[in-house]
């Protein structure tokens, strides 16, 4: 979908995953990337020639301030998205952050707040929920199908990254929670419609990456909704392959997304009643591509948007208390942003 006027959007960095949550669907929706920033100007020079960027500028704080740039997308490094988020939202930018919105509940209330004074829009990227693959699994809620919701599962694992990456770094807040486990929060956090309400979290544990006390290698979540439903929500950041699922059971048949964080690597929703089981494929094109769609879509239609800075502090609020009740602590803030 082509809206009538593209989206003029900056970008702060140069992240590997703006390829393909940002890059890939601009040019899809006819939008330009105006401007980007690195911490070296070679990369950013390097990244504007292969992606199409229209200028290289210094800074990060020079994409924000460009008077073309109206959407900065943020894929820094978990510490770096509050500091940056709240300085866009003051210069009068909407923003496209990355999750975790910011690195702790007090810095994720500073954005909310922040989003409200500016009168822009704040959105944190959880494109799963856009994509047909988890709008399914809610339909299949909706209409009874599966009868009244019992249990969910969400686990969200991978493989361990380097040592040196920065997803095992506590100054720059990372962790098996932050960068996996937010999938699994968020997406039982949307099935409150269906379960009498958000979920509350009953308990949960953990365990640290060696060499690093306060980072979370695993971190299980138990939850229980107003209903009496119960959920599971699991993430793992140094496991034997990727796990990417989400299970929904009901009175009358149960659900399974085999990939829901990736579905354009696997699309497919397992269903299963006393009546048949059957497997539906929603397609394979990107997440990314849906959720630029409707955001801009809501920039220039006012089209309804799922997601705002609100809904990205509930699930701060709920990461965070889940590190205190696992025995780690929240995530350390940025006192001052990195030049860029």
């Amino acid at each position: 979908m082509t809206t009538a006027e593209p989206l003029r959007i900056g970008i702060l960095g140069a992240a590997r995953i703006s390829a393909l949550s940002l890059v890939g669907p601009a040019r899809a929706g006819g939008h330009r990337l105006v401007a980007v920033a690195t911490r070296t100007r070679s990369r950013a020079d390097a990244f504007a020639a292969e992606h199409g960027v229209e200028r290289v500028l210094d800074s990060y704080a020079e994409v924000i301030d460009d008077p073309e740039v109206e959407v900065v997308y943020n894929p820094l490094a978990n510490s770096l998205h509050g500091p940056w988020n709240l300085a866009a939202l003051a210069a009068g930018k909407h923003v496209l952050s990355e999750k975790p919105s910011a690195s702790n509940t007090e810095e994720a209330t500073e954005v909310r707040d922040a989003a409200a004074k500016a009168g822009t829009v704040f959105m944190e990227g959880f494109h799963y929920l856009f994509h047909p693959v988890t709008r399914r699994l809610h339909e299949l809620l909706g209409s009874g199908e599966l009868g009244e919701l019992r249990h969910v599962e969400t686990m969200v694992a991978m493989p361990a990254p380097p040592g040196s990456d920065p997803r095992w770094s506590l100054p720059l807040a990372g962790g098996a929670l932050m960068d996996l486990g937010c999938y699994s929060l968020h997406a039982q956090r949307t099935l409150a419609p269906w379960a009498g309400g958000p979920p509350h979290l009953v308990t949960a544990r953990g365990g640290a990456r060696q060499g690093a006390p306060d980072v979370d290698e695993w971190l299980d979540a138990e939850l229980a909704f107003p209903n009496g439903a119960t959920g599971s929500a699991r993430c793992h950041m140094a496991y034997g392959d990727v796990r990417m699922s989400l299970r929904i059971v009901g009175s009358r048949g149960e659900a399974t997304a085999v990939n829901f964080v990736q579905p354009h690597l696997d699309d497919r929703v397992l269903v299963r009643t006393p009546a048949a089981e059957r497997t539906e494929e929603l397609g394979k094109r990107s997440s990314y591509t849906y959720q630029l769609e409707a955001y801009a879509a809501h920039l220039r239609n006012g089209a309804p948007l799922p997601l705002d800075a609100e809904d990205a502090l509930t699930t701060m609020s709920l990461i965070d208390e889940c590190y205190r009740t696992a025995g780690f602590p929240p995530r350390p803030r940025t006192t001052a942003p990195a030049s860029g």
